[in-house]
């Protein structure tokens, strides 16, 4: 396809040009707007494009998908700032290769940028900053045989000469209003929330004096019932033991009083 009129007068570069027609920014809509980037004073539009041939033509728009070639379509609509463009190559109704993206805001046209001027862009502007970086800093290095290497200070209102460290900040000192200042509620709600999730997640280590006491107080506990069970049975034994030597001590000869024989009679003389 031969090239337009339209597309002789870009520059090599049409990232930073823009086009606007005042008379029409009034009254843009969805149904107009493919109307408005096909104006003739417009840069981007190439009159060559199956539109302009349908707009002679004085056909509907929906016969593009049936046709083969450049096309210009509405791809995304923003009511009333936001219209995107989109130039592209129809080879069949379903098939179509994407070229380039307009997009129009508040009625002025602009050329989107591809994938490869954007990285080529920030490589530049990083190599840029780099460089001034790497000169300015080659600028201040001096070098003395026997100090060595040190750096020119530049600062505005110091006098230049040799970088020396700075001088200690001062102790802030806390006033009432640093005192006064307290967390919201959000503050204190999240931190509570952090607080029991990280003591979930790594739960506090027992101290080992914490850790053995309990053990401690159980053995002691064993050993006093052990301890008390032995004093009682002793005690029972040494029971069973006075019984037995009261039963011992008794005489076995005793009579009980109803087995004692009689008194003796005494005689009176005669």
């Amino acid at each position: 396809m031969l090239p337009g009129r339209g597309v002789s007068c870009l520059p090599d570069n049409p990232l930073g040009l823009s086009w606007h027609d005042s008379n029409w920014i009034p009254m843009l809509n969805s149904n107009n707007i493919l109307d408005y980037f096909s104006e003739r004073s417009n840069p981007f539009y190439d009159r060559s494009c199956n539109n302009e041939a349908i707009k002679m033509q004085r056909l509907s728009m929906d016969q593009l998908s049936n046709m083969i070639g450049l096309e210009y379509c509405l791809l995304h609509v923003q009511e009333p700032i936001l219209y995107v463009v989109r130039k592209q190559h129809r080879h069949s109704p379903t098939h179509s290769t994407p070229i380039a993206d307009f997009y129009i805001v508040a009625g002025i046209v602009y050329q989107a940028p591809d994938l490869l001027s954007i990285i080529n862009s920030h490589m530049m502007s990083s190599a840029y900053h780099l460089e001034t970086a790497f000169e300015e800093l080659n600028s201040l290095a001096r070098f003395h045989p026997s100090k060595g290497y040190s750096w020119e200070n530049r600062r505005p209102g110091q006098p230049t000469g040799p970088v020396t460290a700075p001088p200690p900040s001062p102790v802030k000192v806390t006033g009432k209003r640093d005192i006064e200042e307290a967390s919201s509620q959000f503050q204190r709600l999240r931190v509570d929330m952090l607080l029991v999730e990280l003591t979930r997640k790594f739960p506090l280590p027992l101290p080992q004096a914490l850790s053995a006491t309990p053990q401690n107080t159980i053995n002691n506990q064993q050993i006093n019932e052990l301890n008390k069970k032995e004093v009682k049975q002793e005690i029972k034994q040494e029971t069973i033991q006075d019984i037995n030597i009261k039963q011992e001590s008794q005489p076995t000869n005793s009579l009980s009083p109803s087995m004692r024989p009689p008194p003796e009679k005494k005689f009176k003389p005669t």
